[in-house]
């Protein structure tokens, strides 16, 4: 399996490249990598923005940064759902289509964090962003909550560069490859 190498802080990691789609990318996950999430919140809470007054993520792979991300800056965080749960009265939600899902997937604010949200200036924080469709998704539902994106923190961006996001390092994307025959496809 091909990877690519990255490093954050102290931390080296070879990601798997994976396909998704027309597209291969190198998977990040945080979740069950506690180093790498320490180090990743290490180096972004130095690069919060002054003003940010809560950070956002949306569930689930970014929340474990979110949360170092908390501790470490005392801010408060919001976990945008992407399902909408039976105890939630008043939520607000959008739809979404992600690279790496492929298919449409809800954002939903939970009405119950609706005023820890409105009139805040707030920073989402994501693991990777690449096409930007779930920061445009989530700045819509901010928006109609009354909350102002004030920053966007991820580890990565990927795909074409960003200036509009506090980011750690870039990650390519890779031709997807069709099999040769001499490596039969899976059945």
């Amino acid at each position: 399996m091909a990877t690519h190498r990255v490093i954050v802080g102290d931390q080296t990691r070879d990601l798997p490249v994976v396909s998704v789609g027309p597209v291969s990318v190198a998977l990040l996950n945080l979740l069950g990598d506690t180093d790498l999430t320490e180090a990743a919140a290490n180096e972004l809470a130095a690069r919060i923005p002054d003003g940010v007054e809560v950070l956002v993520t949306p569930e689930v792979k970014a929340v474990p940064l979110a949360h170092a991300l908390s501790v470490r800056s005392g801010l408060p965080y919001v976990v945008v759902r992407k399902t909408e749960k039976p105890y939630m009265v008043g939520s607000i939600r959008s739809t979404v289509r992600s690279i790496t899902t492929g298919v449409p997937q809800d954002l939903v604010i939970d009405g119950a964090d609706v005023p820890r949200l409105r009139g805040r200036r707030v920073a989402i924080v994501d693991d990777v962003v690449s096409t930007g469709g779930t920061l445009h998704a989530l700045g819509g539902l901010l928006a109609e909550v009354g909350a102002t994106v004030h920053a966007t923190l991820v580890v990565f961006t990927e795909g074409d560069e960003r200036n509009d996001v506090v980011s750690l390092g870039h990650l390519p994307l890779f031709a997807t490859q069709e099999p040769s025959a001499a490596e039969p496809a899976s059945p």
